[in-house]
């Protein structure tokens, strides 16, 4: 049975029995203590845990899944997967153990011909918590198992949570037994291998607070309803129905294994046995390949591009991965273009967006394979160069391991995306230590300043619970008059300060206020939040400055209370500053149009990445692999304003996700969106959801102008631009300046790009030509400086201080020139030193006999430099140094002739 049919089966058993088929939510879930869904229950996770009503008492659903907490064990088990899918039947307060047991026993043992799963109930095990002899009972009485293979086992294994604090609650595994050729017998708790894990029953009935493992954390309580929340893995059940041995040999994994097998002229499973776990290097390569392609193809898929930080760099770190271990095989060549369309036409009969948007995801996808290519040369070199001053440290200290600072493994990953495994297993062969705590310290506080910053941007305070109180006794969504109006009347449903419910606020308070409903758009969709004025009947004066929705349903004004008194239950006139409204709606519509015109310029993979939406101004960021050409950016411009001229309405509507989809509205679809959606309309030319709020026709933003386009990041450009008035004073002022360069120059404006380029030639010859004298006159004494040259201690050395005005280039020409003249027949140092910029700078030149003798140029300049209060360095025939005090350089060229006396008194 092929993975798209077990997956139908499911939701149409769960439909016949009453359920909500509900589509799967995207990966990136709006959550920012998730980087990915995880669960299948994260979605319904507010219904569990009663910050919203679910609006169905039965829901199913097929959810995409990404954990990488384990991603090491992927490819040495049978069971681990870093992308998966996720089958969920869940119950909000309706049936509970009972049904939720009778419906699973139902569905696995209902033979194949009458639309379930056939597998054979004597093969069949059931895992409950300890003292849940309910469920124990129920096991016994709906199903006919024997006592003897439903196994008891403590809260690690049998006691549910998603890892964070949330809904819990005891649950009952279900274990199929594979055979005797997968391992020991026993049941479950003997070997998970032979035993494998297929459907988990969680009976949600509880919260739990904060801990740091599976069975160390506090039961807070109960929920406020019983609920079901069961997941079974579809992977794990495609690998029993299609009797393969593991789950990367089932239909939608494996043709991405034998690909990879066959371009690395490898034959997988040829040194393996049935057991995962005790299969041959090779094999394990293979898997990780297959599962990383995938887990990248669907994390594209859903808007991920790859990064250094958060959801950006699960994803580089695993298509990096997946290309390293392709190079471990032996396969040196760009593998991504043979194996993601392999899993592509494999994954699209479940989801078909993953073919229509091929062409962005792959563009994406072979960008970061290439980049990666660049990275391990150019990775490599600097690794190979911490490497070799490890060794010498380590020589220099006899006995002790040379070890790889963590801030230097730090840097090749931040910095140049050198993957932390890539440095661990290159220092091995070298017989380097790497110092991981350091590199997992600074990872840890990179990844605390992220989170931090994310939390910030969700909402004023870490704990929502205030909110959904006032939502609670509200209780209603707060209704959003801004479409219609932009004043409104409305009653004062909430008061907080400092995160604390008040009954009332005095003037000067900082508050956040509820009111029922309201005109004031709250930030979101990349749209700003609206300002202006809330009055009360009393005579109190509210200034709004920012609007939030810290929870679904509620709208909280971030204010001071100018005058009067702010008590609950007050009449109140809220009044938006239209000004900046208006100006803020004409960005969004402007961002629209510019969105569309760039997809016609580079075509359908230029998908939005991000906006903001600002008074007068918006930057709009887009998927694209290289930089757009200065006339692209003309011509996009050009569409835009075109548009403008002819005035076209601007409206939106409300339809399903079925409805907008066949209107061509575009969109990343998924959970945040709803089954409802706002589609926003500029004319019939562009065509997108959104719920911000819009200029009514185009012709109102006057005028839209292009400032110029940059990259923000991997595969991701960022335009910016100006709207309406803001726009005509930018060009203005260009009009100005161009007419004070056309009065200076005495030329026509559109002479100004010849004339200004060839004052530019001219001053960059000018340039040279004095570079080339002054080089002439620095180098006009060097024959008398080295026929003064002193002996010290066997060593010609020569110093020279050539004063103010000479730079580092300069001074380095005269040095060489100076070890040239001193010739190779006897030991030569040169140190020249001079001020540049009111800072000193020294110049260091060994030749070959100095450095037999043990003087390098790259220590010696450092002597200097201390002097001089600063730093330096370089290689052993010619070094660099300088600092801040420029009257100790006569010390400075003292003390280095003193060390070089030194140093040869000393080898000797």
């Amino acid at each position: 049975m092929e993975t798209a049919e077990i997956r139908r089966r499911w939701l149409a058993f769960f439909e016949s029995k009453g359920h909500m088929v509900v589509p799967s939510a995207s990966l990136i879930f709006d959550d920012p203590n998730l980087l990915f869904v995880g669960a299948g229950m994260v979605p319904f996770a507010k219904y569990f845990a009663g910050q919203e009503t679910a609006p169905w008492q039965r829901a199913t659903s097929v959810q995409k899944c990404v954990r990488t907490g384990d991603i090491d064990e992927v490819g040495k088990t049978s069971r681990h997967l870093t992308f998966f899918q996720m089958n969920g039947n869940f119950s909000f307060g309706d049936y509970f153990k009972a049904d939720a047991i009778t419906f699973a026993w139902e569905l696995l043992t209902t033979s194949q011909d009458q639309g379930g799963y056939g597998l054979d109930a004597e093969r069949l095990w059931a895992t409950v918590y300890l003292d849940d002899d309910e469920a124990a009972e129920l096991w016994v009485k709906h199903s006919g198992i024997p006592a003897e293979r439903i196994v008891r086992r403590g809260m690690a294994d049998n006691f549910w949570s998603m890892g964070v604090p949330g809904p819990c609650g005891p649950c009952s595994e279900i274990f199929y037994d594979r055979g005797p050729e997968y391992g020991q017998e026993g049941g479950p708790a003997v070997d998970e291998d032979r035993y494998m894990e297929i459907w988990n029953l969680v009976f949600m009935q509880n919260e739990r607070g904060q801990g740091t493992s599976k069975d160390d954390y506090e039961i807070l309580g109960n929920l406020p309803a019983k609920s079901v929340d069961t997941g079974m893995g579809l992977e794990r059940m495609a690998s029993v129905l299609q009797g393969v041995d593991n789950i990367y040999e089932i239909d939608e994994v494996y043709p991405v294994l034998a690909r990879a097998a066959e371009l690395s002229g490898k034959r997988y499973g040829a040194n393996s046995s049935h057991d995962a776990a005790h299969s041959h290097p090779d094999d394990v390569l293979l898997r990780v390949v297959a599962d990383h392609i995938r887990a990248s193809l669907m994390l594209i898929g859903d808007g991920v591009t790859p990064g250094n930080e958060g959801r950006g760099y699960v994803l580089r770190r695993m298509m990096r991965r997946a290309v390293r271990s392709m190079r471990l095989l032996g396969f040196d060549q760009p593998c991504l273009p043979h194996l993601l369309p392999v899993s592509m036409e494999r994954m699209k009969a479940s989801y078909p967006y993953l073919e229509t948007g091929f062409s962005r995801i792959s563009q994406i996808a072979y960008a970061e394979e290439e980049a990666f290519a660049r990275t391990l040369a150019s990775g490599t070199t600097i690794l190979d160069t911490a490497v070799a001053k490890a060794k010498a440290k380590a020589t220099a200290q006899a006995g002790v391991q040379g070890t790889l600072a963590g801030d230097t493994v730090f840097a090749l990953h931040d910095t140049y995306g050198f993957p932390i495994e890539l440095t661990l297993e290159m220092a091995a062969e070298q017989g380097i230590q790497v110092d991981a705590d350091g590199f997992r310290r600074l990872m840890k506080e990179q990844s605390d300043r992220a989170r931090a910053d994310a939390r910030s941007k969700k909402s004023a305070h870490g704990d929502t619970s205030v909110y959904r109180s006032v939502a609670d006794v509200l209780g209603h969504p707060v209704e959003f008059t801004g479409y219609e109006e932009t004043v409104s009347e409305a009653t004062v449903a909430g008061v907080l300060i400092d995160g604390v419910s008040r009954s009332s606020a005095q003037a000067g308070d900082e508050i956040e206020l509820v009111l029922d409903r309201t005109p004031f758009y709250a930030e979101g969709g990349g749209q700003l939040a609206d300002a202006g004025r809330i009055t009360l009947v009393n005579g109190a004066v509210i200034d709004v400055r920012d609007v939030q929705s810290p929870i679904k349903g509620l709208v909280v004004h971030g204010a001071t209370v100018v005058s009067g008194e702010v008590v609950l239950g007050a009449q109140a006139q809220a009044l938006v500053d239209l000004d900046r409204r208006k100006a803020i709606s004409r960005a969004h519509t402007a961002t629209h149009m510019v969105h569309k015109a760039i997809r016609e310029a580079l075509g359908d993979t230029a998908t939005q990445a991000g906006s903001e939406n600002a008074p007068g101004r918006f930057r709009f960021d887009f998927n694209a692999s290289s930089a757009l050409p200065p006339s692209v950016l003309s011509d996009v411009e050009a569409r835009v304003n075109a548009v403008l001229i002819e005035n076209l309405p601007v409206h939106a509507e409300v339809m399903t996700q079925e409805e907008a989809r066949a209107s061509g509205a575009m969109a990343l679809f998924g959970e945040k969106y709803g089954e409802a959606v706002r589609v926003v309309s500029v004319g019939d030319w562009a065509r997108e959801l959104c719920g911000g709020t819009h200029a009514q026709r185009s012709g109102q933003l006057g005028l839209v102008k292009l400032l110029g386009e940059a990259s923000i990041g991997s595969g991701i450009r960022r335009v910016e631009a100006l709207v309406g008035t803001d726009a005509y004073d930018f060009l203005a002022r260009e009009h100005a300046v161009v007419g004070q360069l056309t009065e200076a120059l005495k030329v026509r404006s559109e002479e100004l790009p010849e004339r200004i380029a060839s004052i530019l030639g001219k001053l960059k010859d000018a340039e040279r030509e004095i570079n080339a004298m002054r080089q002439q006159q620095v180098l006009a004494g060097s024959s008398a400086l080295a026929a003064g040259a002193s002996d010290v201690f066997g060593v010609c050395f020569v110093r020279h201080d050539t004063g103010s005005g000479v730079g580092a280039e300069d001074l380095r020409g005269l040095a060489l020139d100076l070890r040239s003249k001193l010739g190779d027949d006897r030991p030569s140092v040169v140190v020249v030193a001079g001020v540049a910029k009111d800072r000193p700078v020294v110049i260091i030149a060994t030749n070959d006999m100095a450095r037999q003798w043990g003087l390098r140029a790259g220590d010696l300049v450092k002597v200097a430099a201390q002097v001089l209060g600063g730093g330096g360095g370089g290689k052993a025939d010619l070094a660099q140094g300088g600092g801040v005090d420029v009257t100790k350089v006569a010390d400075a060229l003292a003390k280095v002739e003193h060390t070089v006396g030194e140093l040869v008194t000393a080898g000797r």
